[in-house]
Parts: structure tokens; C-alpha cells; sequence
């Protein structure tokens, strides 16, 4: 049941009880980099704004990175998520379950969308809009139910 309702973003030792199920944010961004692990790949990213033209920065005018945590290394190279393919600078959309700490972290849920290069989406839309648009491990980008603020 919990594998459905987070499509491909966790393996099943992990505990869910640190995420707030009850909500799903839904950030395209800009990787910062990715960090391959056995257990869990997680790519640091900084949110783009709703205009899609600058990154979101925190209240001391730094990148508000945030971190989406996944599956395994071996089982994100499957779904085409590497660290040779997804370089600093890429462009993506992708839903998470926020942290109930309020760490800037969250589990993917659904799809990651990738950008095509030099493509960013229209103002206040994501990367599954546009065209050329590369889908990893899912077709849709999860629905938002709710909206950070930084």
C-alpha cells in the first residue's frame, strides 16, 4: 500500500512516519548536485521561482536548497537518474513529502520530470510542460497539495 501511494521513491525498510504524508509540494529546481548512495540517491536542488528565471533564496539571500531523497542508486540508474546524467545545472520537476522537521527534505513521490537543456518551463508551470520533457520512473509529476514559502 505505502509503495503506491509513493510511487517509486523509497525502499520498504525505510520508516515514513519523519515525512508529513499529508502533504505534497511539487518544486521544479536546478541540481546542485547528486549524492549516489546504496540505500537511497538524493539530489540537492535549489527551487526555481514562479517566473522560472532566478533561484529562490532564504531570508540571508542564499539558495534555499532542498534535498528529495530516493531509491537506491542501482534502481535510479534504471529509471535513467545518474550522476553523469544529471549534472549541476539541470532543470527538473519532481513532488515530494516534506520532512515533518521542517528540514528543507522531503521522499519523491511519482515521477521526476527532467527538462529538456536550455528549456525551463513557462512561468508557473513545470517541466512536464514542456516539450522534449524526459519522464523518470513515472509519466506524471505528482499534484501538489500544498505550496512552500521559503
Amino acid at each position: 500500500m505505502m509503495a503506491a501511494l509513493t510511487g517509486h521513491s523509497l525502499s520498504a525498510h525505510h520508516s515514513f512516519a519523519m515525512y508529513d504524508q499529508s502533504m505534497t509540494y511539487v518544486f521544479t529546481g536546478v541540481v546542485e548536485r547528486l549524492n549516489p548512495d546504496g540505500a537511497h540517491m538524493q539530489i540537492a536542488f535549489v527551487p526555481l521561482n514562479d517566473k522560472r528565471d532566478a533561484l529562490v533564496r532564504d531570508a540571508a539571500g542564499m539558495p534555499a536548497t532542498w534535498l528529495v531523497e530516493m531509491g537506491g542508486s542501482a534502481q535510479m540508474a534504471r529509471e535513467g537518474i545518474t550522476v553523469g546524467g544529471f549534472l549541476r545545472g539541470t532543470v527538473f520537476s519532481v513532488g515530494l513529502m516534506p520532512l515533518r522537521s521542517g528540514q528543507r527534505a522531503g521522499a519523491r513521490v511519482d515521477g521526476l520530470i527532467e527538462c529538456p537543456k536550455g528549456k525551463p518551463p513557462a512561468a508557473g508551470m513545470h517541466c512536464d510542460s514542456v516539450e522534449g520533457a524526459i519522464p523518470h520512473g513515472g509519466d506524471r509529476l505528482a499534484k501538489p497539495t500544498a505550496a512552500w514559502k521559503p
